[in-house]
């Protein structure tokens, strides 16, 4: 920018065909893949977020991804070049057999089919999520009284082991 000044990158001002909730939307699917809170999605992150959407790419197939929506060329994407993926898939600029295709498809949420559904499945996540933690902490405190118990017991083999030992020193 003129001045030598960074411009800040404002989503809502330069993606506009995208509505506030969709922006959102994908920021949040954006930073659940950045696992090192740098702001960026490194090759590895990518690697793992296509695997979780179920769309698993080679090393080569990873990098072109990276490459075709790279505009400063670090070998890795920010927020901004994220959301250069799915303009490109809705103005139809992307091959259907590419990986930034599979990615834009795969984690698209379009609230109005999901709606009620997503709601029961949001709400039965939840459900599940809160059984496991009971399961969770049924099995710590499984393991807790096993503890007790092994230590209870190596406390008794140690006082018959000192009784016994005590009729020998006689």
């Amino acid at each position: 920018s003129p001045g030598g000044g960074r411009r800040v990158f404002s989503p809502a001002g330069e993606f506009r065909e995208f509505s506030r909730r969709q922006l959102r939307d994908m920021e949040k699917l954006f930073r659940q893949y950045d696992a090192g809170k740098d702001g960026f999605i490194d090759l590895m992150e990518l690697k793992l977020m296509m695997e979780k959407l179920g769309a698993p790419q080679t090393h080569l197939g990873l990098k072109n991804m990276i490459k075709e929506v790279d505009e400063d060329l670090d070998s890795k994407l920010s927020f901004r070049e994220f959301l250069l993926i799915f303009r490109k898939a809705a103005a139809g600029e992307l091959q259907e057999d590419s990986g930034l295709h599979a990615l834009a498809r795969l984690s698209e949420i379009d609230v109005s089919t999901e709606g009620v559904k997503g709601a029961k499945n949001f709400f039965e996540a939840k459900v599940q999520a809160i059984h496991d933690a009971s399961r969770f902490e049924e099995e710590i405190k499984a393991e807790q009284e096993e503890k007790k118990k092994q230590a209870e017991e190596l406390k008794q083999r140690k006082a018959a082991f000192k009784e016994l030992q005590s009729t020998f020193k006689q």
